[in-house]
């Protein structure tokens, strides 16, 4: 049989994560983009070619991409932040979609039957192609917000993080499942539970 991969969508700080952890708990496995995303960034090519492109300035002082420096520039206003986010896509995403791949291989091979995608951009890189289901986790943006502000971002880098994805109808419209994710942790667990006897029996 093979994999049953349920992609994880929704706004910036609707808690994506926190829902594909909990289905990891309940026995998913894990395909990771932010990790394929950190791993790609140091691979010696991407680093140069990114070297070539943005300068030393992106660079930490352990030499490698520092991802905060370079978030600066990708997610500029217009016109330069939208150019300068294409070009790292057209960069990375081919090689992230290698990874997840990678990822989803060895996952089945030890026997895991279903996994959970989470990746900030899903729809807006096609990775939506690698799920059977799609997830949306829905949270009030007053609440997406104030989650974002308690990680230490500003209210501009979280509009400009929101700017650059998908409509929330968008993703809504495109999801088999919506889990509300307005209150506790808790309270998501028991509809993530739910859905998860759904899948298994």
């Amino acid at each position: 049989m093979a994999m049953h991969v349920i992609g994880i969508t929704g706004g910036v700080a609707s808690g994506k994560s926190l829902v594909a952890q909990q289905l990891v708990g309940l026995g998913a496995g894990l395909l990771d983009a932010d990790r394929a995303g950190h791993e790609v960034l140091q691979q010696p090519h991407i680093e140069a070619t990114a070297r070539q492109r943005w300068g030393d300035a992106i660079f930490g002082p352990d030499g490698r991409i520092d991802r905060a420096r370079l978030a600066r520039i990708v997610f500029a206003d217009p016109p330069d932040g939208p150019k300068e986010r294409e070009y790292l896509e057209q960069l990375t995403h081919p090689e992230i979609a290698r990874r997840l791949g990678q990822q989803a291989e060895a996952l089945a091979a030890s026997g895991v039957t279903v996994a959970v995608l989470d990746a900030p951009l899903l729809l807006e890189a096609g990775w939506d192609k690698l799920c059977r289901e799609l997830l949306f986790v829905d949270a009030p943006r007053q609440v997406r917000l104030s989650r974002a502000l308690a990680r230490g971002w500003s209210k501009e880098v979280f509009a400009a993080r929101e700017g650059v994805q998908k409509s929330l109808d968008f993703k809504r419209k495109r999801a088999d499942v919506v889990v509300d994710n307005a209150g506790s942790s808790a309270e998501t667990l028991a509809q993530i539970r739910r859905y998860w006897q759904s899948l298994v029996g």
